[in-house]
């Protein structure tokens, strides 16, 4: 399977800015992510960059979740400075991951019947990976919100 995730992980990272500027006319325009609609497209590029570069990172990581924590508490701190609402944080990894697995599909990287098998285990690891990263966010946008309602109380 190390040999397919690797094919896939190694795609992604050398298309990088081709699948970010895919997502990012997706997020732009798609009725679930509103807020995106009209933030700076190199703004929100550089988000997706910066999650295909740190999601390699963390598929090799002897301690996935470990480093998912490290990477994705600051994606999550830092939509939630831009006010993005954490559904539409969720849904904007739900388009990434989508488009890192359409870009592979349509480079027909695993088209052989063999290959077909040993994609689906890349697939669960790849949703393993991303189950952490949207358990991390939503975490870190509770205690964000939590902190945020406390010093609200503070100030009254």
């Amino acid at each position: 399977m190390r040999a397919f995730v690797t094919k896939l992980v190694d795609l992604t990272q050398k298309n990088t800015e081709e699948i970010t500027r895919q997502w990012a006319k997706d997020v732009k325009t798609n009725q679930r992510t509103y807020t995106y609609h009209d933030a700076p497209e190199d703004k929100i590029i550089l988000q997706a960059k910066d999650f295909y570069l740190n999601f390699q990172e963390m598929f090799f990581h002897e301690a996935p979740y470990e480093q998912a924590e490290e990477i994705f508490e600051k994606y999550a701190d830092d939509r939630y400075k831009e006010g993005i609402p954490l559904h539409e944080a969720m849904y904007a990894l739900i388009l990434m991951r989508r488009h890192m697995w359409l870009y592979a599909e349509f480079q027909s990287l695993f088209n052989a019947e063999v290959e077909h098998r040993q994609a689906v285990e890349s697939l669960s690891r790849t949703i393993l990976m991303f189950d952490y990263i949207m358990y991390i966010i939503a975490r870190k946008y509770w205690k964000l919100m939590k902190l945020e309602l406390l010093e609200k109380q503070a100030n009254n």
